[in-house]
This record gives structure tokens, C-alpha cells and sequence, in this order.
């Protein structure tokens, strides 16, 4: 049974920081690419960023990049997203994510406030 497991999120100010931490277990860890996403109300879900599951390469999507750090340890099963300089626009429920046997699975989402 996949399961993700998100912890961190809550409430911060303005140029904050925050870490987000994903504890994946029902599959081979690290054989698999892993995600972040995000989710604001009454918008669309968007890819935030992206790890091979080596943690070797990585993606992000243009607003985060320079801000936000996706990592891992594949020894722990667990995927981070580390959030410097914080703004506003980035308030929104965080998700982790894996597809696994054509299945897409998700966490049970974090939410994230950005606020003074």
C-alpha cells in the first residue's frame, strides 16, 4: 500500500522560511522520481518541482527556481522541499506526489501560508 505521508507547513512571514518533508513507504523508493505540487483555491494544481530518484537532477517551475530546493534520502524514504523567501503568491495546500504501477498517488497535502 502506497502511502505519503506530509509533514511541516503553517504559517509564515513574508520572505520566511519553511520545510516541507514527504514520508513515502509501500514501494521501492528509490526507483522513482518524485514531486511536488501546489494548489491554491480556485486554481489549477501546478507542478512546483521534480527529483529523479537517484536525487541526481532536478526540476522547478520559473517562480520557484532560486527559492525552493527539492531533496531526498532514499535511505530514509523521504522527499523535502526546502522554501526560502516566501511570498504571498506562494499560500496554497502543498502535495507530494509519485505514480507508481500507472497509478498516481498523492499526500494528504500540507497547507502553507504566507502572510504578516
Amino acid at each position: 500500500q502506497v502511502q505519503l505521508v506530509q509533514s511541516g507547513g503553517g504559517l509564515v512571514q513574508p520572505g520566511g522560511s519553511l520545510r516541507l518533508s514527504c514520508a513515502a513507504s509501500g514501494f521501492t523508493f528509490s526507483r522513482y522520481a518524485m514531486s511536488w505540487y501546489r494548489q491554491a483555491p480556485g486554481k489549477e494544481r501546478e507542478l512546483v518541482a521534480t527529483i529523479t530518484s537517484g536525487g541526481d537532477s532536478t526540476t522547478y517551475a520559473d517562480s520557484m527556481k532560486g527559492r525552493f530546493t527539492i531533496s531526498r534520502d532514499n535511505a530514509k524514504t523521504t522527499v523535502y522541499l526546502q522554501m526560502n523567501s516566501l511570498k504571498p503568491e506562494d499560500t496554497a495546500v502543498y502535495y507530494c506526489f509519485v505514480r507508481w504501477s500507472w497509478t498516481d498517488y498523492w499526500g494528504q497535502g500540507t497547507q502553507v501560508t504566507v502572510s504578516s
